[in-house]
């Protein structure tokens, strides 16, 4: 089997992109168990969102970077599922030594750790968001503050942020519609 750098640097020549490219979306579907991955990524437009059957990038009418993008994405996607593509295991140190634990923990999540992993996330400006349907809750980070919110029996399918004189409105659709994000309970607010 190759090794964890060996598997990025071919994945880089097989899709003809860079190293580092390949790394930050091997990181991001690695974090998400192949599900998706939100990147910033000069050779795919800057800033965009992979999930089967959706993408964006920042070139939105770029048909042709978008196929690129689904491309390289369901490649890793797939590795990442099958097991086939995963960093080394940790080496752990002999019994009764101090030693140090090391453990992989692919990119830094912004949202706080008890919420899990998000069934979907998205940004745009200075506003990110996270839904995890198994806790219910929905984390928005607005310019570095991450409020959690109570979603009760919502099935969110996107977030929407609307900006007009000043303000920002954010909403969400579900099975009941469109939902403004302040009608929800607050769990927390940072």
């Amino acid at each position: 089997m190759q090794d964890f750098q060996e598997q990025i640097r071919n994945l880089a020549r097989r899709h003809n992109i860079s190293e580092p490219s390949a790394h930050q979306l091997v990181n991001g579907l690695l974090n998400t168990g192949g599900g998706q991955v939100q990147f910033n990524i000069p050779e795919f437009g800057g800033m965009g969102q992979w999930m089967p059957g959706m993408v964006m990038a920042g070139d939105m009418f770029n048909h042709g970077l978008k196929a690129r993008v689904d491309a390289v994405c369901t490649d890793v996607a797939q590795q990442v599922r099958s097991g086939s593509l995963r960093p080394p295991a940790p080496a752990s140190a002999p019994a009764g030594s101090p030693g140090v634990s090391l453990s992989w923990s692919g990119q830094h999540n912004w949202w706080p750790g008890d919420l899990g992993s998000p069934a979907s996330s998205g940004a745009q400006n200075n506003m990110r968001y996270a839904w995890f349907p198994a806790t219910r809750r929905l984390a928005v980070d607005l310019g570095g503050r991450v409020w959690v919110y109570d979603t009760g029996d919502h099935n969110i399918g996107g977030v929407s942020q609307q900006q007009s004189g000043g303000g920002m409105t954010l909403t969400f659709t579900s099975q009941y519609g469109l939902v403004d994000v302040a009608a929800l309970p607050v769990i927390s607010r940072g």
